[in-house]
């Protein structure tokens, strides 16, 4: 696990992509298809990128779904580690489990 958090998606977009495009939130929100809260929610940090909003923010920048939903998903499995880092380790190794 790493010792640090990876980055938020909400704050790629709000330091590195928002500054570049030269729009307002409520621009940007409309060119998404999704409401001003919504995008504010995410750029604050406060939610995450879903599924559909990937598929919006991949269209609209040209770089794809997965990219942010790559990232979302690091995030949120690295809190999960955080949160339940003494739970994991009692959990056994079920040995009759192959791998898929």
């Amino acid at each position: 696990m790493h010792k640090r958090s990876p980055t938020h998606p909400g704050a790629i977009l709000r330091e590195d992509v928002f500054p570049t495009l030269g729009i307002s939130v409520t621009e940007f929100s409309r060119h998404l298809g999704v409401s001003r809260q919504t995008l504010h929610a995410v750029l604050s940090e406060k939610s995450g990128v879903t599924p559909e909003l990937a598929l919006r923010l991949g269209t609209f920048l040209g770089n794809g779904p997965q990219l942010w939903i790559e990232m979302q998903s690091k995030y949120d499995l690295f809190h999960a580690g955080l949160k339940l880092k003494k739970i994991l380790p009692k959990i056994p190794l079920f040995n009759g489990f192959l791998a898929v």
